[in-house]
């Protein structure tokens, strides 16, 4: 009764006497004959219906001909779980359904996925059917004959005639399919149709206690591909579990993914590189730099940049190339500054990218690439993330180690979420990424939100000249303190400080307080010391002038600590008062950290000893001064030569370094070409050993044989030679890259002819014998440190450490001896000469009179006239024009 009042079958009244009607058999002709009055089912008045039906193809095919109306259904229907019958399943992803109660007849397309096709078979020429007789077996009554197919109909229907084969395991995934749903009950939630008026929804069959999802079965086990434009109909959630079914179905090759090759990418995953550590600087939204705790402190590989992964923040921009930052920019640092700066966080690095410049169209140049590490941060302790989201629990409970900075950022709007390629490596909280994306977007967040971003415009005194920096002093002077927050490290005693009431930077050094400048010993572990300690931090400051470069001098405060107490204290910088010390506030407590670090020898203080009796000439002098143990490693034209430190443990840690490495296979020409400037390995064929070399010159044009001839600076030791290309490897990762071990220095004091001018050679052969000849140890007393000459560029370059040079066992210092022996002449007196210089300079006086009376070397001829170096320009007389 129930087929028949849908008008899928006719009432057959044979074996019925003439005029006997049962009542059962009455019924079925009640219910017929309202079938065909409502055009139900085969009785329906559509032209053509029955044929499309028989050749599959789908009511939207026929155009407006079709028996429902989908638009409608939608309407009433959408996103309401409806219960429903599978009658047919015509592949993986498309299923014919009654619609439970009215059982209404409607095909679906399953929304997300599209399984591989069926194919089709060919179908017969005629179209129309044959009337059925009476006396046919199980035959039907007569029915009127059919109307011929429109033009409209006869094309949809060839284009389906032609027969194909089925696509790649479609026959398994319709088979998957019908295992779960056909004729059972189901449940349906329509999403949307698509241009030709097909129902797109979600199927849901029950397992058990449990629904589950079709589509997210057949794509979890290969029987179905990901379709985006479908899937956009779909929810969030329901979407993200597809990709990532997909995702896992192409690693696994199932099914359809058997022959799947995955496109070149750029990213390669990390493993078990895991570790603990403390923000030290914010470099933008989405960046920051850790401090390892597990590697020592001061080494060159303890800060890692860490790029959170998949998430991309606004640019910071780049004031070099007059870039300004991108809206909400500013407040994405300031947001991870104020929570991430000082505190204990937990790295998971995930994956690791290669990327290269591009040109202003957005085109890879291809030249210049880097590598880039991303990975997850996760907050320790709570900060000031007392408004921020608890961990996600889209996240493994296991890896839930604190909160997810990545997502703390998206959560406040601040950055969107990547969307990765297929098989980009990505993010392993990535779904907790999406859902925080979503909360920021209904929210209108940071950059969702429709207001006008916040501007925020910063004058740059560091750029400025150094009068607009002293007009600038006075706005400093309102009050005694003022709140600065630490933007850069420029060196130990050096910053770069935002003033937020201002709205200005400043450049800003410590009063009276000194590290070492940059290529000198213990300058890269001051510059580390204040990058953990102040880097980004809230400080106050009080200024007391500015210098004539613009930069403004005073003290600094952090947690109401004095800044340079912290460098006193580990032996990396100086007091220098002879400016006058009653400026500075904290003066006593400053000169007890340094105390304090002479008395324990640290740093710049390993070679001081307090009171020695230092000889500076005939007699001596007793000082408090820098002393260094050295030996003389190379001697120079002019009296400059190469020392080594005594005890340093770092010449016998590279050497060791060094020992370890199997440098005997011969380097692969074109794979290493050494550049001018590059620190290579060289073996030196004296000792056949390898030491640290920097390269000074190299042949012209790519190296094309291994007897190419290369100049190398001994970084260490501070000789210079050339060598062929086959004594060059590149320099090993395992081998220190710490500044060269040899010291540039020159005899205090005293001029010694160059190389070029007369006695200069002689001058350097007796420098050499006093010295590198003798094997002995000496006593170096810093004078004066000349840091004009640069970086090490080779051998004579360089900052210079002026010294008086004491042997062990001598009676009188190098310098004495050179001028005594008329290899050298003294420095010019001037009438601003500090006491010691005056000092020096007499106890000196002696040691040339006895040569100048004995005519030695440079004296044999009587009284040299001084260098045009020495001699002053004539002063122009005062008054007016003469």
């Amino acid at each position: 009764m129930l087929v028949v009042s849908q008008g899928w079958a006719k009432v057959r009244e044979q074996g019925q006497q003439k005029g006997e009607v049962s009542p059962f058999l009455a019924e079925l002709l009640r219910l017929e004959e309202q079938a065909k009055q409502e055009g139900l089912g085969r009785w329906s008045k559509v032209p053509g219906a029955a044929e499309a039906s028989i050749r599959n193809l789908p009511p939207s095919a026929l155009g407006d001909a079709s028996n429902f109306d989908a638009m409608g259904l939608l309407a009433k229907s959408k996103g309401v779980p409806m219960e429903a019958l599978v009658e047919q399943v015509r592949d993986g992803s498309t299923l014919r359904i009654y619609l439970l109660p009215e059982f209404q007849f409607v095909q679906v397309f399953v929304a997300g996925i599209q399984s591989p096709q069926m194919g089709r078979r060919a179908a017969p020429e005629t179209v129309v059917e044959p009337e059925v007789t009476v006396d046919s077996t199980n035959g039907d009554v007569p029915a009127e004959p059919r109307a011929p197919l429109t033009s409209a109909q006869r094309l949809a229907v060839s284009a389906s005639a032609a027969e194909t084969s089925a696509d790649p395991f479609g026959p398994d995934a319709k088979f998957f399919t019908e295992m779960r749903v056909l004729n059972r009950d189901v449940r349906i939630v329509l999403e949307g149709v698509d241009k030709f008026s097909n129902l797109i929804g979600s199927v849901y069959y029950p397992d058990g206690e449990s629904a589950k999802d079709l589509a997210l079965e057949l794509v979890e086990n290969g029987f179905a591909k990901y379709v985006e434009w479908s899937a956009n109909m779909m929810e969030e959630d329901a979407k993200r579990k597809l990709k990532s079914a997909e995702l896992e179905a192409k690693k696994s090759r199932l099914r359809i993914w058997t022959n799947y090759v995955p496109p070149v990418s750029n990213s390669k995953a990390i493993h078990d590189q895991n570790f603990t550590g403390k923000v030290v600087e914010v470099v933008s939204g989405d960046c920051v730099i850790v401090a390892d705790d597990s590697i020592p402190y001061g080494s060159p590989q303890a800060e890692r940049r860490v790029n959170l992964s998949s998430i991309r923040c606004p640019k910071m921009g780049n004031p070099r190339r007059d870039e300004k930052p991108a809206p909400y920019a500013r407040e994405a640092k300031e947001f991870l500054r104020t929570r991430l700066i000082g505190h204990q966080v937990n790295v998971q690095m995930e994956y690791s990218r290669k990327v290269g410049p591009v040109d202003a169209a957005g085109a890879p140049l291809g030249a210049g690439d880097r590598v880039m590490d991303f990975g997850s941060v996760f907050l320790l302790s709570s900060g000031k993330a007392d408004n921020d989201q608890a961990p996600s629990a889209a996240a493994p409970a296991s890896q839930q180690t604190g909160l997810n900075v990545g997502e703390l950022v998206i959560g406040r709007g601040f950055g969107t979420v990547i969307r990765h390629r297929d098989f980009e490596e990505r993010s392993n909280f990535y779904d907790a990424l999406l859902a925080a994306e979503s909360r920021a977007i209904s929210g209108r967040k940071g950059i969702h939100s429709a207001k006008d971003p916040p501007v925020m415009h910063i004058t740059d005194l560091t750029t400025a000249s150094a009068k607009k920096a002293k007009d600038f002093m006075p706005f400093l002077h309102r009050s005694r303190r003022v709140p600065a927050v630490v933007e850069y490290v420029l060196s130990g005693h050096r910053f770069k400080l935002l003033i937020p009431k201002e709205t200005c930077s400043i450049a800003f050094a410590f009063s009276g307080v000194r590290c070492p400048g940059r290529e000198e010993p213990y300058s890269d572990e001051a510059i580390a010391l204040m990058r953990r300690r102040i880097m980004q931090r809230d400080v106050e400051i009080e200024v007391e002038t500015v210098d004539r470069t613009g930069t403004f001098l005073g003290s600094l405060w952090e947690s109401k600590t004095n800044g340079a107490v912290a460098l006193l204290e580990a032996g990396l910088a100086k007091l220098q008062t002879s400016f006058g010390s009653d400026r500075i506030p904290d003066l006593r407590v400053l000169e007890q950290a340094e105390q304090s670090a002479k008395s324990k020898k640290l740093k710049i203080w390993e070679n001081f000893v307090e009171g020695e009796v230092v000889p500076s000439g005939a007699n001596v002098e007793t000082k408090q001064q820098e002393v260094l143990k050295v030996t003389v490693t190379e001697v120079l034209g002019g009296g400059k030569f190469y020392v080594q430190t005594v005890g340093d443990q770092k010449i016998a840690s590279i050497q060791n370094q060094l020992a370890s490495l199997n440098l005997k296979e011969a380097p692969v020409i074109g794979a290493f070409n050494p550049k001018k400037g590059d620190i290579v390995l060289c073996y030196f064929r004296a000792d056949t050993s390898w030491y640290r070399a920097m390269v000074v010159n190299t042949p012209r044009g790519p190296v094309e044989s291994s007897k190419d001839v290369f100049e190398v600076f001994y970084l260490d030791y501070g000789n210079q030679e050339e060598v062929p290309y086959s004594q060059l490897r590149p320099l090993d990762p395992s081998v220190s890259l710490a500044p060269g071990l040899a010291q540039l220095c020159s005899l205090a004091y005293i001029k010694i002819p160059n190389l070029e001018e007369d006695f200069g050679q002689e001058a350097a052969e007796y420098l050499s014998e006093l010295t590198l000849s003798s094997g002995k140890e000496f006593r170096a007393m810093v004078e004066e440190r000349d840091t004009t000459g640069g970086k090490v560029k080779g051998q004579g370059t360089g900052p210079v450490i002026a010294v008086t040079l004491v042997a062990v066992d001598a009676e009188i210092s190098v310098n004495a001896a050179m001028l005594q022996e008329g290899l050298a002449r003294m420095e010019k007196r001037n009438r601003w000469d500090r006491s010691a210089r005056k000092q020096a300079l007499d106890n000196l006086e002696m040691f040339q009179g006895e040569a100048r009376t004995s005519r030695r070397g440079i004296w044999q001829y009587g009284d040299i006239q001084s260098d045009d170096e020495d001699t002053a320009p004539p002063r122009k007389p005062a008054g007016g024009r003469r």
